[in-house]
């Protein structure tokens, strides 16, 4: 019915067609619908015990290899004893953004004591890994410049150069001849843009060639070290200090914290120019509330440990070892990678969903990777391993693998 001004009632003729939000429904309904019957379908775990290696998922113990808590700091009792000491000094919450009030003590030290520990001029602590990939790649390119970004980088890299609005070019994994012919063709500012480790592969970017070529170009390189920081270089510094490359201009180090720091947040190192830039003009910086200084504190205690306890990353490294061995012993497919993500590749979702659900079925909790994470035809078991796990646990893992399809 239609009222109008004089109290007059206008009955409107029956809509023929469905309301709109009718509409958005069911189109939403029927790409979940597709979803499910493409094995592709995620649902959410729920975890009712600290972070571990040794877990209760809905009800269920397990024994988990898929966290990122590499060197198995996310329950120490000392991180924890920090943080609970960081909340009692400065509270819970920050606040505000840093450039209100909520940049504290706490940040303010982890930040000159991160830039100590990668070797950089100056370090910005950012809340999150996605909003620092987001906050340099917005903050320094724009529509007239060239981002390129290998093919299989994070999707927060990938969102970071199509929200700059810049030209954005993905080049083969790995392909540094394709970079370089992008690079010289190049008319405008370029930045290249990669992960350190890849994150669903396990390998390493070639870091030295993009790091002669960035110079030889003129070009930034921005590297997203989440899954080397802690596990890789001397006293786990990264996959910079791995290579034996310092973190000089043109380099962008990305470090996230929540890995194999065990804690939370993430930061940018690099010049103390560019860094000054970043506070002053990256809005995912200035727009958001600060991290917690409790977090701040408990992570300040985790780098502590990740410089001082060698012997997380010794173990790590003798764990990949024996299991590389085992695996292909089996002959299942592994991945050339030597870092503590160890992907099994299986094909299809189908194949490894089944995997999966024959793990969990010997109490090991193994998430199955499927399209659109990585590429399609693909899908795998994305093992990972931590300081945490013991020979044991290995062994009861190679003896699991031992029986799934394929395996001999």
């Amino acid at each position: 019915m239609l009222v109008d001004y004089k109290g007059i009632v206008t009955k409107l003729p029956a809509c023929s067609h469905p309301r709109p939000r009718d509409l958005t429904m069911t189109d939403l309904d029927q790409k979940l619908q597709a979803l499910r019957d493409e094995n592709l379908f995620r649902e959410r775990r729920l975890l009712q015990s600290p972070q571990g290696v040794e877990v209760t998922i809905d009800n269920e113990p397990l024994l988990a290899f898929c966290s990122n808590d590499y060197l198995g700091l996310a329950a120490d009792p000392r991180v924890i004893a920090a943080l609970k000491q960081g909340a009692d000094n400065y509270g819970v919450g920050s606040g505000a953004s840093h450039l209100v009030t909520g940049h504290s003590t706490p940040h303010h030290l982890l930040e000159e004591e991160l830039a100590d520990f990668v070797g950089a001029e100056r370090v910005l602590v950012f809340s999150t890994g996605y909003m620092a990939n987001i906050g340099v790649v917005s903050a320094l390119m724009g529509r007239n410049s060239l981002i390129l970004e290998d093919k299989l980088n994070h999707a927060s890299l990938i969102d970071a150069a199509r929200l700059s609005r810049a030209d954005s070019r993905r080049y083969p994994h790995g392909d540094l001849a394709r970079v370089e012919q992008l690079l010289r063709e190049a008319n405008t500012p370029v930045m290249m843009a990669t992960d350190a480790v890849f994150s669903m592969d396990g390998d390493l970017a070639p870091l030295p060639e993009l790091v002669a070529l960035a110079r030889k170009y003129n070009s930034w390189l921005l590297a997203d070290d989440a899954h080397g920081l802690g596990t890789l270089g001397e006293h786990g510094q990264g996959s910079f200090s791995h290579f034996g490359i310092g973190l000089d201009d043109p380099t962008i180090y990305i470090g996230t914290l929540g890995k194999a720091f065990g804690t939370f947040g993430a930061f940018v190192a690099g010049s103390d120019t560019l860094i000054e830039t970043l506070l002053q003009t990256a809005r995912t910086y200035i727009y958001t509330t600060a991290l917690p200084p409790a977090v701040a504190e408990a992570t300040r205690e985790s780098l502590r440990i990740v410089k001082s306890e060698d012997w997380r990353r010794e173990h790590l490294r003798e764990l990949i070892a024996k299991f590389r061995a085992g695996v292909t012993e089996m002959g299942l497919e592994l991945m050339p990678s030597d870092t503590a993500i160890q992907p099994i590749v299986l094909g299809s979702a189908e194949a490894a969903l089944a995997a999966t659900s024959r793990l969990r079925e010997q109490g090991i909790l193994v998430p199955a990777i499927r399209p659109p994470t990585v590429p399609a035809g693909t899908a795998r078991l994305r093992i990972t391993f931590s300081a945490a796990h013991t020979d044991a646990q290995l062994q009861r893992l190679l003896s699991a693998l031992a029986e799934l399809p394929g395996a001999k």
